[in-house]
């Protein structure tokens, strides 16, 4: 009974929220048409004086643009609020303003007396100079900023999406967090927009509050002279100082929703609200402090000038400045010295003297160490065991530690990869710097350093942080040092995940999975197949880029067809027949037509014979010059392929597909052969390329 009960409560309290804009609006709009009391008119005028001052104390303990999202519409509805509020009381004041000055209510006649002294010059003037600085300066200052943030944001975006698509593919970042970045970059950039477009709503309400003001004036003397028959100055008194306090009393708080507006656009995202940025920035350096103290202590010495007040502020200014000085350096502690243990001198040699050869490293030079040094903050770490933490997630096996060492012998800001003590990759890096890279479709050339990417070998330059948001906007992809070492790690062990897989690695990996298939490895391993065979097929896959995530299906295949034949080759033909689905989705996405090359039928009858007089050695047995023929023919077709956007994948009957694969990889690494028996029968193959046609 009593969930029940909490259910209803929950269900009237949403109900209700999701009730209040409608019914807000409504309200505001009502108060345009329907006659208000005085005392409703009090009410409503200090809600809206309230509503402005909790939105100027949001913006100032705001730290990110975006955690004020609703702003605009505030903006607007704030906006609307004051103009129903401006016909609602300039109805009153025509209608019962000849009866004194309270006839508006309480909160008008306090403006249009107290504030300005019930001189009503004064308070045209007042009202007017509150106008002008929130039309010229607070609302046409928000809204450029608006605009042209709006402008950046969206010219940004695709930079921003591909520096997000390269943190996502180096596995810095997860999925959710690259959903989140999207999302937020997008919902930037609506903010700003919204922003732009209700700054004009504001200014307009500004330009309102004067005709407003002019026209009550005008016909409350019309009013108060010809219908109540009163004095032209007794009516110019009543009329002009109702009209004032109403205007006072709409446009203070106008200026400070356009304040808060101006705070919130302006704003640079940090972790601090405005207070600490102005408190961390602008008075935490004891020099500048001291040096003003200084210029103000000098001034208030000159005969004439304010002495006391000058001096009084050089002497708050100084004391500030003694006490962070004093603060910092009591901070500043002497690092413990550690005594030198003198090195014990071994001249024997032992066997500890042979280091075995790492099968993954990185060697960086001596400007690069901030990178790989926690002390120094360097990220690098961390984001080498964040790439090895996706690849095992894509690919289906933990590939072995990233040994990181200085090598002197390399420039100051090189690096290179080694695979079992050979270099597989280098390259340079800048710390501080960042990589703009250029994916084909740039504005404008940047400063910098030239070269090209180390991953993929894309044009590129190094540029100076100052330079980043530029780069972004025309369009390049930016990325920090450590994000430029870590995709360059990151497409090298991919390309060599193949020869990463060893037998310490296999070992592991089927330890792994004897806890969830227990039965499995143990009939397959040592009684069916020697761990070298399977890791032969493991290896097969890997070099033509097929995951090996289901091993469950692996490892039934091998378990069935162990019994008819030990030959690692056959065995990884029958393990792909099983992967089909999964090997073609690599390549063309669930429901896309197969799109694929294909080979003359008269070239399959010549591979095939090729195969039965044992030419399955890497191609051995083809002719000099058919394999010449086919290299070119192939290259061409790859060639088209890539134009039209399409995988550069090979069909080709099962027979030859294992011959065809091992042949054309020496120099089309990008190709992928498929055979017809792993293509699932609900896809549909279109053939865009024949090779061998011509002969």
């Amino acid at each position: 009974m009593n969930n029940a009960a909490t259910l209803s409560s929950l269900v009237d309290t949403n109900n209700l929220r999701a009730l209040a804009g409608p019914i807000l609006i409504i309200m505001i709009l009502a108060m345009m048409v329907l006659p208000l009391p005085p005392f409703v008119l009090d009410l409503l005028f200090t809600f809206n004086i309230a509503v402005s001052i909790i939105v100027l104390m949001v913006s100032l303990y705001t730290r990110n643009p975006l955690d004020f999202a609703v702003f605009p519409t505030i903006l607007l509805i704030t906006t609307l609020l004051r103009l129903s509020l401006n016909i609602a009381s300039t109805r009153v004041v025509l209608l019962e303003g000849h009866t004194g000055p309270d006839a508006a209510g309480k909160v008008i006649e306090a403006f249009g007396h107290f504030l300005v002294g019930g001189n009503y010059a004064v308070g045209i003037i007042v009202f007017i100079i509150l106008v002008i600085i929130n039309f010229v300066v607070i609302t046409k200052g928000a809204g450029r900023i608006a605009e042209v943030s709006a402008r950046f944001t969206l010219d940004a975006m695709p930079g921003k999406q591909m520096a997000i698509d390269a943190d996502l593919n180096a596995g810095l970042i997860g999925e959710d967090e690259a959903r989140k970045r999207r999302a937020n970059i997008s919902q930037e950039a609506d903010f700003y927009g919204s922003m732009d477009g209700a700054s004009k709503f504001v200014r307009g309400d500004a330009i309102a509050g004067i005709l407003i003001m002019l026209i009550t004036i005008i016909g409350g003397l019309i009013v108060g002279v010809l219908q109540h028959d009163m004095e032209m100055g007794a009516a110019a008194k009543n009329y002009t100082m109702l009209t004032i306090g109403d205007g006072l009393v709409g446009q203070i708080p106008a200026l400070i929703i356009s304040t808060a507006a101006g705070l919130v656009v302006s704003r640079v995202t940090t972790d601090e609200d405005l207070g600490e940025q102005v408190l961390s920035q602008l008075f935490n350096q004891p020099q500048v402090l001291v040096i003003t103290a200084s210029i103000l202590g000098v001034m208030g010495m000159i005969p004439g000038m304010p002495n006391f007040v000058f001096l009084l502020i050089a002497s708050i200014l100084g004391a500030i400045a003694y006490f962070k000085g004093k603060s910092a350096s009591t901070q500043l502690t002497a690092a413990p010295v550690v005594p030198e243990v003198p090195a014990v001198e071994r001249t024997d040699a032992s066997w500890d003297d042979v280091t075995p050869i790492d099968t993954l490293g990185l060697e960086v030079g001596y400007r690069l160490i901030p990178l790989v040094d926690k002390a120094q903050q360097g990220e690098l770490l961390k984001r080498i065991n964040g790439i090895r933490r996706k690849f095992a997630q894509e690919i289906g096996f933990l590939p072995p530690v990233v040994h990181i060492r200085d090598n002197l012998e390399l420039r100051p800001n090189g690096y290179r990869i080694t695979l079992k003590g050979s270099v597989i990759g280098q390259g340079e890096s800048y710390s501080g710097m960042y990589l703009a890279i250029n994916p084909g479709r740039v504005t404008m050339q940047l400063p910098g350093t030239v070269t090209s990417d180390p991953a993929f070998g894309l044009p590129a330059v190094w540029i100076e942080a100052s330079l980043r948001e530029q780069a972004q906007t025309n369009g390049y992809t930016v990325v920090d040092a450590s994000t430029v070492v870590t995709t360059h790690i990151n497409h090298l062990i991919h390309l060599h995940a193949a020869e990463l897989l060893g037998r310490q690695e296999l070992q592991k990996l089927l330890d792994h999975l004897s806890t969830q298939f227990p039965k499995l490895i143990e009939d397959l391993v040592p009684k069916l197949l020697p761990l070298s065979t399977v890791q032969k097929v493991l290896h097969n896959l890997l070099e033509e880029s097929v995951h090996i995530r289901d091993m469950r299906t692996v490892i039934d295949v091998l378990t069935e067809n162990a019994v008819h034949t030990q030959d690692a080759n056959e065995l990884t033909a029958v393990v792909r027949n099983a992967l089909g689905r999964a090997i073609v989705e690599q390549h063309f996405p669930a429901g896309t037509e197969l799109q694929v090359m294909s080979l003359h039928h008269e070239l399959e009858n010549i591979l095939a014979q090729v195969m039965q007089t044992g030419g399955a050695q890497g191609g051995a047995g083809i002719e000099p010059g058919l394999a010449d023929t086919l290299l070119k023919e192939a290259r061409s077709a790859a060639q088209q392929q890539e134009k039209l956007g399409l995988p550069i994948v090979l069909l080709v009957p099962s027979p030859i597909r294992f011959l065809l694969a091992k042949f054309l990889r020496r120099v089309l690494p990008q190709l992928s052969v498929l055979s017809h028996s792993e293509i699932p029968s609900s896809r549909k193959i279109k053939i865009t390329a024949v090779i061998g046609g011509s002969k």
